[in-house]
């Protein structure tokens, strides 16, 4: 008996050495899309009152989280049942961050805030529910980048048996979560560590210095964030068409990987962009005539 259960703990450590092992490999082939993640919501956590922004970015990692229980297992399922699936649901969600990247270009190119004037008022939404619709924005970008990185998670372990897979796969969501989501709150609360350490400093010294340099910084951060994020939303989509789509395997050969994937992310975005313009035009139409 006892033989038996030093059998069954030696089963298990080997099963987790296995599984250490893989979660470090496929860690590494997500760790591209892992800073594209990061880039993306801490563009997409930051811009509240600083009250708000802790709270706010909670509500989105629990999303996330959420977001992985779902994924991991109907990935499973999918690689096993139906694999082509996962090639079609991924190119949607190409599609869907496309969208969204190329969205943010036209916003800022073509439809910048008019300054206000008495003759045109406008109806701002109240706080709350722009919050509330910031998050849900944040909770569905996560939601696509989650499912390339559980795929990629998943590809390098599709040589080993269901138990490995399960485990690397949930260890590498947990990572992904717990590691993104936490560089992104130490981002967003960049100046109240400057200010804490300005008043513990005296303003004095390095502390000060180092204080008065997060402070100054963080504005300077975000708008980098938003930069990388759209960027990298382009990129991420643009990969996602280049490896899963058969024809972009042929084409542009002699191109930059990254310049390819960012020309296909733009392709991607107008594409998508014209179709959510026909069908909100079709609708408003629709809903006037009805």
């Amino acid at each position: 008996m006892p033989s038996g259960f030093f059998a069954i703990l030696d089963d298990i450590a080997a099963l987790m050495d296995d599984v250490a092992v893989n979660a470090k490999l496929a860690t590494k082939k997500t760790a591209g899309i892992l800073g594209d993640d990061l880039a993306v919501n801490a563009e997409k956590s930051t811009g509240f009152v600083s009250s708000r922004e802790i709270p706010v970015l909670w509500a989105i990692t629990k999303g996330s989280f959420i977001n992985k229980l779902i994924i991991v297992p109907v990935t499973l399922l999918l690689n096993v049942f139906l694999p082509t699936a996962i090639i079609v649901v991924l190119i949607l969600g190409g599609f869907y961050l496309a969208f969204e990247g190329l969205e943010k270009i036209v916003e800022y190119f073509f439809h910048k805030k008019q300054p206000e004037t008495q003759d045109s008022i406008e109806v701002v939404k109240p706080d709350a529910e722009l919050e509330k619709i910031k998050i849900k924005s944040a909770i569905t970008t996560d939601f696509i980048l989650s499912v390339e990185i559980v795929i990629i998670a998943l590809s390098t372990v599709l040589d080993k048996n269901l138990s490995v897979q399960i485990l690397t796969v949930s260890v590498v969501s947990i990572i992904a979560t717990v590691g993104v989501y936490g560089i992104v709150a130490l981002v967003v609360r960049m100046d109240d560590i400057g200010y804490k350490l300005i008043e513990k400093s005296k303003s004095k010294g390095f502390l000060n210095a180092f204080g008065l340099f997060l402070v100054k910084a963080l504005p300077i951060v975000i708008k980098t964030f938003s930069v990388v994020g759209t960027i990298a939303l382009l990129l991420v989509s643009g990969g996602i068409f280049a490896h899963n789509i058969e024809y972009l395997h042929h084409i542009l050969l002699e191109w930059p990987d990254i310049l390819k994937e960012f020309t296909f992310g733009i392709i991607g975005g107008i594409f998508a962009l014209i179709v959510i313009t026909i069908i909100k035009k079709m609708f408003s139409h629709f809903k006037k005539t009805y």
